[in-house]
């Protein structure tokens, strides 16, 4: 085995040690000769007396009421001692005690030991004063030990141990909050948040209120008792919690919404008692509760069966103790959540909730911003531009963009390089959004054909429309669960219109359109186009209002109640129209698509064959086949891979 690979180290349970301790002082107190394994022999004062005069006694060791005498080796020879002249062991017992006897009269005992020492019958005594403290103390040991076992059990109930898997049953009412002060190491502060400036200017008004709190209650300002931070997963909420914590210098309480939730009736609203009892003692404080989407939903929609909600009770203790009466006004509450419309109007007014923050997906400033950040760890080429790689990550979160950096330093230490380049966060994309390359797939002819020809068509499609996403590459080498893939550099639209939605639909059909221009047949392979097109009609219709039969109408409810509903929010006219309409919407743009390729179709077949060559093939190549895009008005901001 070589150094570095260390053995798992043992770990030993509590009741071997224990165990062991107790083995361990009985087996000495055997080989020792203790009184439990040796007793002397019980015999009266009178025959003790006679053997002192016989000066068959060596020694006495007594109290106020017994005495212990010890006998000379020539005496253990004689047959009257054969009894005590050997221990349990049968192995000869020299060293006594032999005999035990109450001494009755010390004073008269202490009398006749003097003389018997003086007349030379006895060797020597001694005075031991109460000897009884050593039997209780072996007599009391096994209660010891059980007690002892008893408190080690209830420490590790009551939490106060190692803090095992079915501990915590006297601290269950207990907050479980972590606790971060100025004795904690609290390294994330607003300079590690990249971004988020609006976010990140609110937030800070908080921490300033409590280290200057002068400047605002000067002129009558109150500090606001809560804000709720609000955004898609992964945009930085706990970040921002975190730097809150980092910067504010003050008592921080960390806890989950799920911390509050436990099977047992009560426990939630005792901890959120709790919890806000330990604030108030250590005020100023901020409470940060993330995902409080787990105790704050709202109340009344999902208990079908009309019993006892204990979700419920713990919301309802969470609001007094946020805004009731005797409310300390030096607490302040965070909390993050991904669901803002599922929580209960009583915990989003203004009192408890001041403000709500919407942490929103980076627009292409701030991820070269959050680029920055997460690329001083890495050893990057010099020429790394990071005005590139926002320009490549569109739609992707804070969390998402870090995992692009860190998922580039793999992909360059598995190509053996000393610095992470260009290509490597390009691989870095592709992997994440499309997954893991499968080079080693048995693919046959005919279908590797047939995936061209679908590639090809979302390609040469998407190059016709205008309003269509650029091209950045296609690829028929199988990723993930699909068998190719194209790549295109969205544009970042703040408003969508119509003739948008539809061409980006027209060229998301273009695949299963080519196949039908081409084969006359289609596949299962367009499933996730169809998903993809079903759900933008879908949205046009019902929820945006962009169809001219239904009208300016929409059945979407932003505050998210509609989901406890069991019946719709129209007539079943209504959603036959709906279907209908949607189904047409697609049609449609199957239709176009189908046009737009049979009007190619020459271009379309040389793409395809340029694909199956290549496998991978970049807008270069598209613009050999079309010639240039008529509609890239912006072609400095469209990136090309070479």
């Amino acid at each position: 085995m070589s150094k570095d690979n260390k053995p798992n180290k043992v770990r030993i349970s509590p009741w071997v040690v224990y165990g062991g301790i107790l083995v361990l002082f009985l087996a000495i107190n055997f080989l020792w000769g203790g009184s439990n394994w040796n007793d002397p022999q019980q015999i009266s004062l009178a025959k003790f007396y006679t053997y002192l005069d016989k000066g068959e006694v060596s020694k006495v060791a007594y109290n106020k009421t017994t005495a212990e005498a010890f006998l000379k080796p020539e005496a253990l020879k004689l047959k009257e001692h054969e009894k005590v002249s050997k221990d349990l062991l049968g192995n000869k017992n020299t060293k006594g005690p032999h005999y035990s006897f109450q001494t009755g009269n010390s004073e008269e005992f202490q009398k006749t030991l003097n003389q018997a020492r003086e007349a030379g019958k006895l060797n020597d005594y001694e005075f031991q004063g109460d000897g009884i403290w050593g039997e209780v103390l072996i007599t009391l040991l096994p209660i010891l030990v059980i007690v002892g076992l008893w408190i080690f059990m209830m420490r590790r109930m009551s939490g106060g141990g190692a803090g095992g898997g079915g501990g915590q049953i006297f601290n269950i009412g207990k907050s479980k909050a972590r606790l971060f002060d100025e004795k904690n190491d609290i390294k994330v502060t607003f300079k590690d948040v990249a971004g988020l400036e609006g976010a990140k200017e609110e937030i800070q008004e908080i921490v300033e209120f409590l280290k200057n709190p002068e400047k605002y209650t000067s002129i009558g300002g109150k500090i606001p008792k809560g804000a709720l931070l609000v955004g898609p997963p992964g945009t930085g909420k706990t970040l921002l919690a975190k730097a809150v914590a980092g910067e504010a210098k003050v008592p921080f309480f960390s806890l989950s919404g799920s911390d509050f939730v436990e099977m047992f009736v009560g426990v939630g609203a005792s901890r959120v008692r709790d919890l806000f009892k330990q604030a108030k003692e250590k005020s100023p404080a901020i409470i940060f509760i993330d995902e409080i989407d787990a105790v704050g939903r709202a109340r009344g929609k999902n208990n079908f069966s009309g019993s006892n909600d204990e979700r419920e009770n713990t919301l309802n203790q969470l609001l007094t103790e946020m805004d009731g009466f005797g409310t300390n006004t030096n607490v302040i509450v965070l909390a993050a959540t991904n669901r803002a419309d599922v929580l209960d109007k009583a915990l989003m007014r203004a009192g408890r909730f001041d403000r709500q923050i919407y942490v929103d997906l980076p627009d292409i400033r701030e991820r070269r911003e959050i680029f920055e950040v997460h690329l001083k760890p890495l050893k990057k080429a010099e020429d790394l531009d990071t005005e590139f790689l926002a320009k490549q990550t569109p739609g992707f979160s804070g969390a998402d963009i870090a995992n692009v950096c860190n998922e580039a330093a793999l992909v360059a230490a598995r190509k053996d390089k000393k610095m992470v380049d260009k290509q490597d966060f390009l691989d870095a994309v592709d992997r994440i959004v499309g997954g893991l390359e499968k080079k080693n797939k048995i693919v046959s002819p005919e279908e590797k054909r047939a995936i061209a020809i679908h590639e090809a068509g979302h390609a040469t499609v998407s190059w016709m429309l205008e309003h269509a996403a650029p091209l950045v590459k296609v690829t028929i080498v199988p990723r993930g669960q699909s068998l190719g893939a194209a790549w295109y550099l969205p544009e970042e639209r703040l408003i969508v219109r119509p003739d948008q939605m539809l061409d980006e639909m027209c060229a998301t059909m273009g695949g299963r359109a080519a196949e039908k221009v081409i084969f006359n047949r289609i596949s299962t392979g367009a499933l996730s186009d169809l998903e993809k097109v079903t759900k933008q009609a879908r949205a046009m219709v019902t929820i945006y209002g962009l169809n001219d039969k239904l009208g300016n109408i929409t059945y979407y409810d932003s505050s998210g109640q509609s989901e406890y509903n069991f019946s719709k929010p129209y007539s079943e006219e209504t959603a036959k129209v709906i279907d209908k309409e949607i189904s047409t919407l697609i049609e449609d743009q199957y239709q176009r698509a189908i046009k737009l390729l049979e009007d190619n179709r020459d271009k379309l077949l040389k793409l395809s064959d340029i694909l199956i060559e290549k496998e991978v093939i970049f807008k270069d190549d598209l613009e050999d086949i079309f010639g240039k895009r008529p509609f890239d008005k912006h072609e400095h901001e469209v990136i090309t891979e070479a």
